[in-house]
């Protein structure tokens, strides 16, 4: 399997907004988003099937959203009310499989 490709993190400032992108490197059958803190478990953020049913951890219901985009092989995650609690490299994965390289979000005033 291929990898798959994340952007759009940052540094961003608490109670602000980010969204990030994961191109797959194949079919989307069911796409998720992980997170990885220093020193923690990845665990994961939310999920979403390719007929568009979420999942969401409790940490992050009512702020986070997740989307996914059949005609452009991605799948997002709309970030807003960030926390400094949420600062963790982000990881996409696809069909419970391959993994993204991450990508770093740092909430921080």
């Amino acid at each position: 399997q291929g990898q798959q490709v994340e952007s759009g993190g940052g540094l961003v400032q608490p109670g602000g907004s980010l969204r990030l992108s994961c191109v797959a490197s194949g079919s989307m059958l069911i796409m998720g988003w992980y997170r990885q803190a220093p020193g923690k478990q990845r665990d994961l953020v939310a999920q979403i099937t390719s007929q568009g049913a979420t999942t969401y951890a409790n940490s992050v219901k009512g702020r986070f959203t997740i989307s996914i985009d059949n005609t452009k092989n991605t799948v997002y995650l709309q970030m807003d009310s960030l926390k400094p609690e949420d600062t963790a490299v982000y990881y996409c994965r696809r069909n419970f499989g391959s993994w993204g390289q991450g990508t770093q979000v740092t909430v921080s005033s």
